[in-house]
């Protein structure tokens, strides 16, 4: 087994850690361990959450969710060596849940709290519990249906230099002027309320904690990417902006559909991941690779038929839009929905499902004007029934209830 450089105990608090993990991005937040090109090592994480979310059968913990601590992520590792213009290749070799915590969790958050694809039809805080066993997830929440994971990490990437940081802070601050109603918007801009940095040494922590970027968005270094692809036997070429690299890492996630539409989509975990790293000197000059790129591993996603539905820039009350990708993918998901609903699933089961299988979204054609067409195919194999419209089965039937706040 690989040497662990990281562990985590999921009997205390993030901030109780040794190390602690971190939730902001900032180019002083210090390395906790330094490893050499070419090691291979384990890291452990916390949940996104930091152990904010229980294994229970109530979503009061959804509801209560304290947003400002999100995401904690596990590093920064520094590659011994690495130079800014360099590219960190990074390997995954394993990735799974903790032993004794083969659990993870799908979630719809509160529309106060944030907001899902489809959050004017599912505005109120849901959970389901997964039962994580080997490659198999199952939940008690969402009965007649068992599907293998493409277990990846939500968050990948280097620190982000100085300059970087400003201009990420810049460009946000003046969209949420722009659009203070927009999604997540107390998650957009830095926030010192909630915010885990380590120890940097030598600095202002008051300035440092006004400047740190939120882990909570894909940006040029990685960041939330949630590339479910990202999995076993994949490589990623990470560009390296400060000394030593600085790789962080986080969110791990059993599975997840494409999108995560819920908000908290994916079926979310405290796990480890076993990693490779090596260097490529000047990468970023001589590829031409300025942002993430990586190769998926040759994984067996085992059986591919699915059921595909399709949407287009029509939205729910008839009214056409111009190419318009969300509207499209939004119309593909209900109606995807719909049917599943029609073997007995809650509306709100149906939704959570297309966030935590892996489902594959694609969008198919953008240039047919006035219409995008997104396509969300549904894996059949992952339940216990026929799930097609010839079945036989169509009939309503209980298929469990989701967790709700008290």
């Amino acid at each position: 087994m690989p040497n662990t450089v990281i562990s985590v105990d999921l009997r205390r608090a993030p901030e109780d850690q040794r190390p602690q993990p971190h939730n902001r991005w900032h180019p002083e937040t210090p390395a906790v361990v330094a490893v050499d090109p070419g090691t291979v090592f384990r890291m452990e994480c916390l949940d996104l959450t930091g152990g904010q979310i229980l294994n229970s059968d109530s979503a009061d913990d959804v509801r209560e969710l304290d947003m400002s601590q999100l995401i904690y992520l596990s590093g920064p590792v520094k590659v011994n060596g690495a130079r800014p213009g360099d590219l960190l290749v990074v390997d995954i070799l394993d990735i799974g849940p903790l032993g004794g915590a083969e659990w993870g969790y799908t979630a719809v958050l509160d529309r106060e709290q944030g907001a899902g694809l489809l959050a004017e039809e599912y505005p109120e805080a849901r959970k389901a519990i997964w039962d994580l066993n080997g490659i198999y997830a199952s939940s008690r929440h969402i009965e007649g249906v068992r599907f293998t994971g493409l277990a990846h990490p939500g968050v990948i990437g280097c620190a982000p230099s100085a300059g970087m940081l400003a201009k990420w802070n810049h460009r946000e601050r003046t969209l949420q002027r722009i659009r203070p109603d927009g999604f997540l918007r107390n998650m957009m801009t830095p926030e010192p309320a909630g915010a885990l940095l380590g120890h940097p040494g030598g600095t202002s922590m008051g300035r440092v904690l006004n400047e740190a970027a939120r882990t909570w968005a894909a940006r040029e270094n990685g960041g939330s990417m949630d590339i479910k692809d990202l999995t076993r036997g994949s490589r990623a070429y990470l560009p390296v902006f400060v000394s030593g690299a600085n790789l962080s890492i986080g969110d791990l996630q059993f599975s997840q559909g494409d999108g995560k539409i819920t908000g908290f989509g994916g079926v979310k975990m405290a796990g480890f991941i076993d990693l490779h790293v090596d260097l490529i000197r000047d990468g970023m000059n001589r590829s031409g690779i300025s942002s993430p790129t990586f190769q998926p591993g040759l994984v067996e996603r085992g059986p591919c038929q699915a059921l595909t539905f399709t949407g287009i820039s029509v939205d729910e009350t008839g009214a056409q839009h111009y190419l318009d990708i969300w509207t499209s993918y939004r119309q593909a998901c209900r109606h995807a929905i719909e049917h599943v609903k029609r073997f007995g699933y809650s509306g709100e089961q149906a939704y959570m499902l297309l966030a935590a299988a892996p489902v594959e979204g694609r969008i198919s054609c953008m240039l047919e004007h006035p219409n995008v067409c997104c396509t969300v195919a549904l894996p059949t194999a992952i339940f216990d029934f026929e799930i097609g419209p010839e079945s036989e089965e169509m009939r309503s039937e209980s298929r469990g209830e989701l967790a709700v706040p008290s």
